[in-house]
């Protein structure tokens, strides 16, 4: 096998490696296991008490989720209320479509923004409070005005 040959096999097994990888989505899991450990880390930096009643836990899905209002707007973290309960789900997908070139410290600093948002979002609704609710609504808001002007 000459030296050309080599080279163009071996790239076809990465290709192919980095297939294997996806999910039916896509979406490389490549660095899955990494974000997970990170927000296991984050969370052990949380009180436990913030983290009751989320009887939920925090959940890591697979998925790039985009925002209702469009598919330019990607959804990193959602609070969630159901009969399973209540719920912090952090998108993987959606992490790595804005954040695949990030070194693990600066993963780790927008997952920890993630979270603690949307642990926010959790302590504002047991405490009958929405003002994290509005303010979300009011990006969402000048959002839409900015893209409407362009």
């Amino acid at each position: 096998m000459t030296f050309e040959e080599n080279i163009s096999k071996e790239n076809e097994n990465l290709e192919n490696f980095n297939e294997e990888r996806k999910n039916e989505s896509g979406v490389d899991l490549s660095r899955i296991d990494e974000v997970m450990g990170i927000l296991e880390e984050l969370l052990d930096e949380i009180p436990d008490q913030y983290l009751n009643n989320l009887n939920g836990g925090v959940i890591l899905e697979e998925e790039v989720n985009y925002h209702p209002e469009g598919n330019d707007l990607i959804v990193l973290g959602s609070y969630k209320i159901d009969n399973l309960g209540r719920q912090i789900v952090i998108y993987y997908g959606s992490f790595m479509k804005l954040y695949f070139y990030l070194d693990r410290e600066s993963l780790k600093e927008r997952l920890r923004e993630t979270l603690r948002h949307e642990l926010r979002h959790h302590l504002e609704f047991l405490a009958g409070n929405n003002d994290l609710v509005i303010e979300d609504e009011n990006f969402i808001e000048n959002y839409k005005k900015g893209r409407d002007v362009e």
